[in-house]
C-alpha cells in the first residue's frame, strides 16, 4: 500500500522517500519525480533521524508524511489472554513506536516551513471486536486513531494536518492468505455492501485526496474506506 501511494506520488511530480525494513522493491516508482529508498528498522530512532536528515538533504523539507506502518501476524497475534508477550510488543514496535519516532523527526521540519500534511493508515479492526481477533494488531490501530489526533489539533495553527484512513478488507500482500483460499475472499466479499473486497488503489486514493488541497478543511478525522462494512447493523 505504501509503496502504491509512493508511485502516484511521483507520478504526480512529488518527490518521495521511501523507507522500510525489507530490501527495496523491484517495481520502484517511475519518474518524473525523484525518489530514494533506504532499508531501515523505524522503531530505531537513530534509523529514523538518519532518514529524515538524508530526505531534507536530498529534497529540501518535508511537506507530507505517509504512514503505511504495520504488520498482521495471523496465528502469533492472537487474543490478549493467550498472547506472547514478546508478539504484542513487537507488534506495538512496528505499529506504534516508529510513528512516534517519525512524528518527533517530520513534525519539526513541517513547522518550519508553516504547512504539511500526514495521512496515516489504521483499520476498521480497531473500532470492534472479533471472535477470533489479532489483538495487539486492533489495538495499536486503534491508537494510532487517537495518536493522530492530538497533532491536528496542536499543530492546526501552522497549517499541519493529520489525518487517519482506516481500509477494511483489502487484496495486498497483507491478506496473501486469500490467494489460495478463493472461497474465504468470496465469503468475505459478499459480507461487504458493495460487494467487493477493496482494492490498493481504493485506499490510494482516499490518501491523495487527504494530502491534497481538496482537503485543506479536514483534519483530526477518520476516513473509512470499506465498502460500507461499519455501517452494517
Amino acid at each position: 500500500m505504501g509503496l502504491a501511494v509512493a508511485r502516484c506520488l511521483v507520478e504526480q511530480g512529488v518527490n518521495v522517500s521511501m523507507a522500510d525494513i525489507k530490501p527495496e522493491p523491484d517495481n520502484a516508482p517511475d519518474g518524473p519525480a525523484e525518489w530514494s529508498y533506504t532499508r531501515c528498522d523505524l522503531a530505531q530512532e537513530p534509523s529514523a533521524r538518519e532518514l529524515v536528515g538524508k530526505t531534507i538533504e536530498q529534497f529540501g523539507g518535508i511537506d507530507y508524511f505517509v504512514n503505511t506502518l504495520g504488520v498482521l501476524w495471523f496465528g502469533r497475534d492472537v487474543a490478549a489472554e493467550d498472547i506472547d508477550l514478546a508478539i504484542w510488543d513487537q507488534v506495538f514496535s512496528v505499529n506504534l513506536r516508529a510513528t512516534v519516532i517519525l512524528f518527533k523527526q517530520a513534525v519539526p521540519e513541517m513547522k518550519k516551513a508553516g504547512k504539511g500534511a500526514m495521512v496515516h493508515f489504521s483499520s476498521i479492526d480497531a473500532l470492534r471486536g472479533d471472535p477470533v481477533p489479532q489483538d495487539a494488531y486492533g489495538a495499536s490501530k486503534a491508537a494510532l486513531i487517537r495518536l493522530s489526533k492530538s497533532p491536528a489539533i496542536q499543530y492546526a495553527g501552522k497549517h499541519i494536518r493529520s489525518n487517519v484512513i482506516l481500509p477494511g478488507p483489502v487484496m495486498m500482500p497483507m491478506q496473501k492468505r486469500w490467494e489460495n483460499q478463493p472461497e474465504s475472499r468470496e465469503q468475505v466479499a459478499g459480507s461487504i455492501p458493495l460487494g467487493r473486497l477493496g482494492a490498493v488503489d481504493d485506499m490510494v486514493s482516499a490518501c491523495l485526496f487527504l494530502l491534497s488541497d481538496q482537503a485543506a478543511c479536514i483534519t483530526g478525522t477518520e476516513l473509512v474506506v470499506d465498502g460500507g462494512l461499519t455501517a452494517l447493523p
